[in-house]
């Protein structure tokens, strides 16, 4: 029987929380194919606005080991920067992954910056090893939200 594993990372960023958060994780749909169309291709809302239950979809390039993944919306709270996810197709569910879930919550530093905590729970399917995706996952996640941060510093308007 497969077990259930979790990973962390932390990102810090001189951004505000708030903003990193809106763009980060609530608009990521929207400027990730712009910000990384070597990675994101397209990406959109398929079902509600941001709300809890709400679906978004993302599709890859061939940079990604997988065409597309479509995460549903657990829990939102804006005015605390933080979420929660649960992947419900595509990326690896069914082919190397049971369930996968993930928390995110942005939380402003004493310098006025902001620190990104991410944790993923994941149940891979019997017979399936991890090697280095959790490696991949992390750094994907960091880029995330690094891409988010330079977007943001290159343009101090965006998102207050």
């Amino acid at each position: 029987m497969a077990s259930t594993n979790s990973w962390t990372v932390e990102i810090e960023s001189p951004v505000a929380a708030q903003r990193l958060f809106r763009a980060g994780v609530m608009d990521w749909h929207t400027l990730a194919p712009k910000l990384a169309p070597h990675i994101v291709a397209s990406a959109h809302p398929v079902e509600g606005e941001g709300s809890i239950g709400s679906v978004r979809q993302s599709n890859f390039t061939s940079a990604m080991p997988f065409s597309f993944m479509k995460e549903r919306l657990d829990f939102v709270d804006a005015d605390k920067c933080e979420s929660k996810s649960t992947l419900i197709e595509g990326g690896g569910i069914g082919t190397a992954i049971e369930t996968a879930t993930s928390h995110i919550k942005v939380e402003t530093t004493a310098s006025g910056g902001s620190v990104v905590k991410v944790e993923s729970t994941y149940k891979l399917l019997p017979g399936v090893e991890v090697k280095d995706e959790i490696t991949k996952a992390k750094d994907s996640v960091t880029n995330i939200f690094k891409g988010a941060e330079a977007y943001l510093v290159a343009n101090p308007d965006a998102y207050n």
